[in-house]
């Protein structure tokens, strides 16, 4: 309805133009938003308060004009005026069941928009560090980062997913490192592991693996890898220059050929799991993106060269500092390290100057809400490569929390004590896992309760909604057990007896589809579309125990039906874009 409102408009400022009361020159933005207050009609428009101003009208003036060349439809009951210039509009009750023809009709392609307009829109989402396999935390990061993906895409954004792999630094040299002790265990070298490696058990699994195939190939004495290493923290050292000594020693000892072998195997093997979980989970990307080809290929080096030039670089202490607090930065940041190392803010300046140069109209990067202090040097970057900043997008997502009763599950990966993301899915299923996560605000607190996730109750949230569509499927198998026949021409030319109350709140559920994809999309927030899937969930199911609708009377009986068939799409649409099954019978 509110696409056909904006037409109405939309034709309304052609006449005036044409009359030359207004002098436009591009279409403007139609804001059409629904009304709290039935008194107030069911939709309003301020598109004459945003005009006025262009258009040296009085805003109440501008509105009389627009609402007198408003075409007729019957769609539309009566216009007022409101209040300094608001249009409102009241709907007349019978259009609503043009909605079930609309549903029927359009089917899959129900609910999808072109608001888009096929803008280039790239999203990055999860993009953990190939370290150890994804945890429950990353789930919820995947899931929201999907869905807003595939949200955007039904409203008409042609959409780039992409994985950030961090396959460079610091992170993955302790890996390696962590790979080649286990790896001397595994030969039969006793190690004081160190407090600062990782300690999972898939490190020791690649160890092994790597053994198998080679036998003591890579082996060579505990004495000579601990040999004049700084103490440990246990032993009262710094965990941090331990770990840093026994990288520099492994390299030393393997040689650069020998240790590139564990680097690889370890990242290899960490990041196949990756993607295989990510998929299982329902998680698509386009471009798994390699930080390492950024220095490879001498992007960083163009990065920086950019800021040099631009003026935002200088020396000092014999590191590269960029300017980032002259661009809304609280301080300005290392790029180079006085040892002429890349610190991960330069790869990541670079990462985005390539988002930059692939012409995407916007780019929007979903992190964890625990980086919400790198969003103002990332926003100063972009500034300082030239593009308007106002092109990025920062989504913050809060780590969900899992429970086991009353105790808090731990989640580090360096200690390797975690649930893994593949725990999660293998105990409540890929479906209750992806809707719990998306079900409040990214930026809102989790707590994730298992035995809630994995009832056959009412009161499990994903249940409820499939039950609702597993409900409709139901009455239509029981027409067939029944013998009775369906006609959906005749179910449509008596849809006028759908005048319960029941009904018509259902009808006026579903007409709300379109604006709830719409709002959820252009405001990255698919806890709308959950919304709306549960309240349209509990129209049908206190319709279903309300009403009989395998009646006697044909007329009625093929109406009813087409009415649940189009909830039965709807759920199936809106699930869809949550990538949820839709079960027939539970």
């Amino acid at each position: 309805m509110k696409q056909k409102i904006e037409e109405l408009i939309l034709q309304a400022l052609e006449t005036l133009k044409a009359e030359e009361v207004l002098g436009l020159e591009t279409t403007p933005h139609i804001a059409i938003e629904r009304t709290r207050d039935p008194q107030h009609g069911d939709f309003a428009s301020n598109l004459a308060l945003i005009l006025a101003k262009p258009a040296k009208i009085n805003p109440r003036e501008l509105a009389i004009k627009i609402i007198a060349a408003l075409p007729e439809s019957e769609a539309i009951l009566k216009v007022e005026l409101a209040g300094p210039g608001f249009i409102n509009f009241f709907i007349n009750p019978n259009s609503q069941f043009q909605i079930i023809n609309q549903i029927h009709d359009q089917g899959r392609e129900f609910g999808l928009s072109t608001i888009g307009a096929g803008k280039k829109v790239q999203v990055e989402f999860v993009s953990a560090n190939p370290t150890g396999p994804l945890h429950v935390g990353h789930g919820r990061g995947a899931a929201y980062g999907s869905v807003v993906a595939d949200l955007l895409q039904a409203v008409g954004f042609e959409v780039h997913r992409e994985y950030y792999v961090n396959d460079a630094g610091r992170q993955m040299d302790i890996l390696a490192t962590s790979v080649w002790l286990r790896y001397l265990e595994a030969c039969g070298e006793l190690v004081n592991f160190p407090s600062n490696a990782y300690r999972g058990d898939y490190v020791r699994e690649i160890a092994q693996a790597i053994y198998k195939n080679t036998n003591n190939d890579y082996r060579r004495p505990i004495e000579l890898v601990i040999e004049n290493i700084p103490p440990d923290e246990p032993q009262g050292g710094d965990k941090d220059v331990h770990i840093d000594a026994l990288i520099d020693r492994t390299k030393t000892l393997l040689g650069l050929s020998q240790y590139r072998d564990f680097f690889q195997i370890g990242l290899d093997s960490i990041l196949d799991d990756i993607k295989i979980d990510l998929e299982e989970f329902g998680v698509n990307y386009q471009q798994w993106f390699s930080e390492r080809d950024l220095m490879d290929n001498g992007a960083v080096d163009k990065a920086l060269e950019r800021l040099r030039i631009g003026g935002h670089l200088y020396q000092k202490d014999g590191a590269t500092w960029f300017a980032s607090s002259k661009l809304g930065d609280e301080k300005d940041r290392v790029v180079v390290r006085e040892n002429g190392h890349y610190t991960y803010f330069a790869s990541d300046i670079a990462y985005h100057m390539n988002k930059l140069d692939r012409g995407f109209d916007q780019i929007i990067d979903i992190w964890g809400a625990d980086h919400h202090g790198y969003v103002p040097r990332v926003r100063a970057a972009i500034q300082a490569l030239g593009a308007d900043e106002s092109k990025l997008k920062v989504l913050l997502v809060q780590f969900a929390v899992l429970y086991r009763g009353e105790e808090r599950v731990q989640m580090s990966t360096r200690s390797g004590e975690f649930v893994t993301l593949r725990q999660l899915r293998n105990e409540v299923g890929k479906d209750a896992a992806r809707f719990f996560y998306v079900m409040r605000r990214s930026e809102q607190h989790m707590d994730f309760d298992l035995k809630l996730a994995t009832s056959k109750s009412n009161e499990n949230p994903v249940f409820y909604v499939q039950y609702a569509h597993a409900r409709v499927c139901s009455v239509l198998r029981q027409l067939d057990e029944k013998g009775l026949e369906r006609n959906i021409l005749r179910g449509m030319e008596n849809l006028s007896r759908l005048n319960q109350e029941h009904e018509t709140s259902l009808l006026g559920t579903l007409v709300r589809y379109p604006e709830a994809i719409e709002r959820a999309a252009m405001q990255h927030e698919p806890h709308q579309l959950v919304h709306y899937l549960r309240d349209l969930a509990h129209e049908f199911h206190t319709y279903y125990n309300a009403h009989q609708f395998l009646v006697e009377d044909a007329d009625v009986r093929d109406a009813r039906l087409n009415l649940i068939s189009a909830v039965k799409q709807v759920l199936a649409n809106g699930l869809g874009l949550l990538n949820i099954n839709t079960p027939e019978s539970m």
